[in-house]
């Protein structure tokens, strides 16, 4: 699709924060770009490779795919940045390509604070540049590589 914006970053036409995390032939995993603003860390994305608008346009090899690296991922996040809780998150409507966000928490997050984009604005937001970006998704990426799903 040549005006969608995920088939686009897929594509390298669009250069994004970070660096790929993991791809594999179903899901492409990376970091959320804030256009060179400073960014939230740990807000990553996991995008279907298919042009499919929902989770029910999947094939089966792709959901278990997209399923496996969610559940990988989200344990990285806790494991390597030390999340609280990872909040998940798929809505489709400003672009109508599969990706799903994952949301790190982190501790002494205040509660009225809590959910998948009000952690922006807490007082202990971890907030960093494009080289903090690359780190986070080295750090998560090295953590995939080294702790193969059994």
């Amino acid at each position: 699709m040549e005006h969608c914006f995920i088939c686009t970053k897929h594509i390298g036409s669009i250069k994004v924060a970070g660096t790929v995390i993991y791809e594999d032939e179903y899901v492409y995993v990376g970091h959320i770009d804030n256009n060179g603003k400073p960014n939230y860390l740990g807000h990553l994305m996991i995008d279907l490779k298919r042009h499919v608008p929902t989770l029910a346009e999947m094939n089966p090899e792709e959901a278990k795919g997209f399923g496996v690296i969610m559940a990988r991922v989200s344990k990285a996040l806790k494991e390597v940045e030390r999340a609280d809780h990872v909040y998940a998150l798929v809505s489709g409507n400003n672009v109508p390509h599969l990706h799903m966000h994952l949301v790190a928490r982190y501790p002494n997050t205040p509660e009225q604070y809590w959910g998948p984009f009000a952690v922006y604005d807490s007082p202990n937001a971890r907030i960093g540049n494009d080289i903090d970006v690359v780190e986070l998704c080295s750090r998560i990426r090295v953590h995939l590589e080294t702790n193969p799903y059994e």
